[in-house]
């Protein structure tokens, strides 16, 4: 029988002798995410609209039936442009229904289009940038085991409640945390990864 994610130790040594997690270990698609991408500081608008769209639509999926439409989601979302996407409209809303390379959602897509006018707006006020990097925290958890990695913290809490604020949607405090971790805001690298510490972020 292959072997299966579910089958892996927490952290798995590859055939390049490289320590990985185990989610990151058996797809190709997965552990090249990881290698190159994962955990490494994402600044720029779109950049992090990019990211926090696909975090949203990630919500109740799996990462990597995300990351295989991400092409598609691009392709869709004007290569997420915030100033494109948020001049979408019902006729725009209705093309993306019928769009079988995304997850065709109608609160998501409503959702995605509506941050990307908030995005625009927080542009008055430093941007989204500034915004999100705002709640990076003091110290970075260490894990060892997955059971360590939290799935929120006070920070993602504090940014979801101002992402509401400021307008956003599908932005609870879960997906703002998965988002941190995208971008490098806290690093739960497993202590031990070959990634741990990569980001320049973090020591």
């Amino acid at each position: 029988m292959p072997v299966t994610e579910r089958d892996l130790p927490d952290l798995v040594i590859g055939d390049d002798g490289l320590a990985r997690p185990r989610w990151a270990a058996v797809d190709p698609l997965l552990r090249d995410y990881y290698d190159t991408e994962w955990g490494m500081p994402v600044r720029d608008e779109r950049g992090l609209f990019e990211r926090l769209s696909l975090e949203a639509f990630q919500s109740g999926l799996s990462w990597v039936t995300i990351l295989r439409k991400r092409e598609a989601f691009r392709a869709a979302f004007a290569g997420f442009d915030p100033d494109a996407v948020a001049a979408f409209d019902e006729h725009d809303v209705a093309r993306l229904m019928t769009d079988s390379g995304i997850v065709r959602n109608h609160s998501k897509v409503e959702a995605t289009i509506a941050n990307a006018r908030a995005t625009v707006a927080l542009r008055a006020d430093g941007g989204l940038g500034d915004l999100v990097w705002s709640f990076r925290p003091h110290e970075t958890p260490r894990p060892r085991t997955f059971a360590e990695v939290p799935t929120t913290s006070p920070e993602s809490v504090a940014l979801a409640k101002e992402l509401k604020r400021r307008g956003f949607a599908f932005v609870g405090p879960t997906t703002c945390f998965a988002l941190m971790e995208a971008v490098g805001l806290v690093d739960t690298h497993l202590v031990g990864s070959h990634r741990r510490g990569s980001s320049g972020v973090w020591s």
